[in-house]
């Protein structure tokens, strides 16, 4: 009897699954990309009700590096205010605004919402200064750059799960790849017809090429790129102001003429703004095949863009005592690859690679393993791991208004 009652609801839900699969073709725009066109490395056959996008989104939700976001730096570290904001809160952000774009549009926001939630698993400790110095560390050690957008895919493609990954599809893959929202870009124009051995080039050339411009194979990776923008502009903006740092009045007059003086106006001004004139996506002519600003809100956007990242981004004064945060990731780094040497070399005592499949350690060298586990540390267990080898870890601030 349950298992004709199981049975019974496993028809049922399949019909729901066909039911929706035939709105999207229906109700979508004819240049979004449907559920049925998701493609995955390894070929899966689930007894699963839910579309491919919307595994992915909770495969990521449920990740391990996803966790992590709750202790990641976003642009002001060490900061002893609860109401700035974390990388958790802006991948939240970047989410929202994305499927609020994709729904107006007519594109999948399953696809949206994966792209969004994954797209920056790969920051490291520190937020963009600890990019920096992972980098020049990687480098030194025989490494590419590390770039952040490439280390989330290796999270998600080739780190979690023991090292075998999720089998996320090329469409989630590829949006987080190229979703590189620090280059301003008035419009995107998908780059359709990639493949994963496509993917694969892309993100190699991407590694020997750091200034490589990448540009997302659908138009709903495209959408997760601006959204990026969109979501932190404003509100680093606002958490600046909060801690004293700018006053409002000092935000340049034309942008606050054209876009707003405060986060909630900026957002809803760049989203409408990208909406008008995107609007022809919905129709699916190839001429709608793009989306973007008007030339008036790109100006004063990339003019913002300007002034946050000489008061805000790179103003020594916002910057707590990273000499110490650098000797702590030199130090952590020569003391975990002192380990993943000694593990290669045939030592049983596997210390912080134990949770790794030995598929993972013959395709990883001990550098790369350590540039994995340091990436994906939290703030505080960086410092945790740094003050138990003896390092001097800088004190958190409290900033006055």
């Amino acid at each position: 009897m349950a298992e004709r009652d199981t049975d019974r609801h496993r028809r049922w839900l399949a019909t729901i699954r066909q039911e929706l699969d035939d709105r999207e073709r229906s109700g979508l725009s004819p240049l979004a990309c449907p559920s049925c066109a998701a493609i995955r490395r390894s070929a899966e056959h689930l007894d699963d009700h839910r579309q491919p996008f919307a595994q992915d989104a909770d495969r990521i939700l449920h990740s391990r590096a996803y966790s992590r976001y709750i202790d990641k730096t976003q642009v002001f570290s060490l900061v002893d205010n609860d109401h700035i904001t974390h990388r958790v809160l802006h991948v939240q952000l970047v989410s929202r605004i994305a499927r609020t774009i994709g729904r107006f549009l007519g594109l999948n926001e399953d696809l949206i919402e994966a792209i969004a939630l994954g797209h920056d698993l790969g920051h490291p400790p520190f937020g963009h200064e600890g990019e920096r110095i992972l980098s020049h560390l990687c480098r030194h050690h025989g490494l590419a750059s590390f770039q952040h957008n490439i280390q989330s895919v290796q999270f998600l493609d080739r780190f979690e799960r023991g090292g075998t990954g999720w089998n996320l599809t090329l469409q989630v893959l590829d949006g987080i790849l190229c979703h590189d929202g620090e280059v301003h870009a008035r419009s995107l124009r998908p780059q359709r017809h990639k493949d994963f051995s496509a993917h694969d080039r892309e993100r190699a050339t991407k590694e020997a090429d750091p200034s490589l411009a990448l540009v997302p194979m659908t138009l709903e990776g495209c959408v997760v790129r601006l959204a990026d923008t969109i979501a932190y502009i404003g509100r680093d903006l606002e958490d600046a102001i909060e801690l004293g740092l700018i006053r409002r009045d000092e935000i340049p007059g034309p942008c606050a003429e054209v876009l707003g003086s405060s986060n909630g106006s900026i957002v809803y001004t760049l989203v409408t703004d990208l909406l008008v004139n995107s609007g022809q996506v919905r129709t699916g002519t190839a001429d709608g095949d793009a989306i973007g600003f008007g030339e008036e809100v790109a100006a004063a956007l990339r003019q913002l863009k300007t002034f946050n990242y000489r008061r805000i981004y790179t103003n020594p004064a916002f910057k707590p005592d990273f000499d110490k945060i650098h000797h702590c990731y030199e130090r952590l780094f020569d003391h975990f690859l002192k380990k993943a040497q000694n593990t290669a070399g045939g030592s049983e005592d596997r210390g912080f690679l134990r949770s790794m499949t030995p598929a993972y350690r013959a395709t990883h060298g001990p550098a790369a393993m350590v540039r994995d586990y340091l990436a994906g540390m939290t703030d505080a267990y960086f410092l945790r791991q740094a003050e138990a080898i003896g390092c001097t870890i800088p004190e958190r601030l409290c900033l006055p208004r």
